[in-house]
């Protein structure tokens, strides 16, 4: 499978627009678990060894395809601050049917915060309203955390 990674940019009538950034092949033929993707992430972005908190998303087809992978967020240490609006934009962009988040805890221990459980909760109203599935959302530190396995999405 190959994974691209896209960036925004603003095109000559200040409209968003997708620019690849990087695509790599990954041996794995498809994400459809949580622990796959924690993998993925690991093996193509080394989310698990990054120093500071990272956001990424993956968008997916109806046929739970990869159409995408992007960095939403670079924060610090301790958060990283996301808005539902820079996920929407590259969700419709890409043409998703379905989405996963995944950031990175520094500190190893994956145990959702406080601001984690609560920005759930709200990409999923936004998710729900804009007719896009979220399918999960997952925090790698020393193994991972899947929002949809503990019953949470």
């Amino acid at each position: 499978m190959r994974i691209t990674k896209y960036r925004t940019e603003l095109d000559t009538n200040r409209h968003n627009v997708l620019v690849k950034e990087s695509a790599v092949n990954y041996a794995c033929d498809s994400l459809n678990n949580p622990a796959a993707i924690a993998t993925m992430f690991n093996s193509v972005f080394g989310l698990n060894r990054m120093a500071e908190e990272y956001v990424y998303m993956l968008s997916f087809s109806t046929a739970f395809k990869v159409l995408g992978a992007f960095e939403i967020s670079h924060g610090s240490i301790r958060a990283s601050l996301i808005s539902p609006r820079e996920i929407f934009i590259r969700l419709l962009l890409s043409g998703a049917a379905s989405f996963v988040i995944c950031h990175n805890h520094p500190s190893g221990i994956c145990i959702p915060s406080g601001e984690d459980i609560s920005m759930t909760k709200r990409l999923k109203k936004c998710a729900d309203l804009m007719g896009v599935q979220f399918t999960d959302h997952i925090i790698m530190g020393d193994s991972y955390y899947s929002f949809q396995e503990h019953k949470l999405l």
